[in-house]
């Protein structure tokens, strides 16, 4: 079962999402983000703290339902090809 994200990702609530996520290690494989939709460069943010952890785990995130604007914040980043976003 994937890991959902919220409706919004902002600097309120990125800390709390991290947090939950990281104690849903084996959700995190899949991210979906269909219903994410209110969100800044802390999105990023969150999903590079989850893959990293990942990673070190031994696997890779996987996310479903990006977003548009997701897609073009991880090319300014320079994150696309990190987050599997290409």
């Amino acid at each position: 079962m994937p890991f959902l994200m919220p409706v919004s990702v902002t600097q309120e609530n990125v800390l709390q999402l991290e947090k939950e996520g990281l104690l849903n290690l084996a959700a995190l494989r899949t991210v979906d983000c269909m219903s994410l939709k209110d969100f800044d460069s802390t999105a990023l943010t969150v999903l590079l703290a989850w893959q990293k952890k990942l990673q070190a785990d031994g696997h890779q995130i996987a996310i479903q339902n990006a977003p548009d604007k997701l897609k073009v914040l991880a090319g300014v980043y320079g994150v696309t090809e990190l987050l599997g976003l290409s």
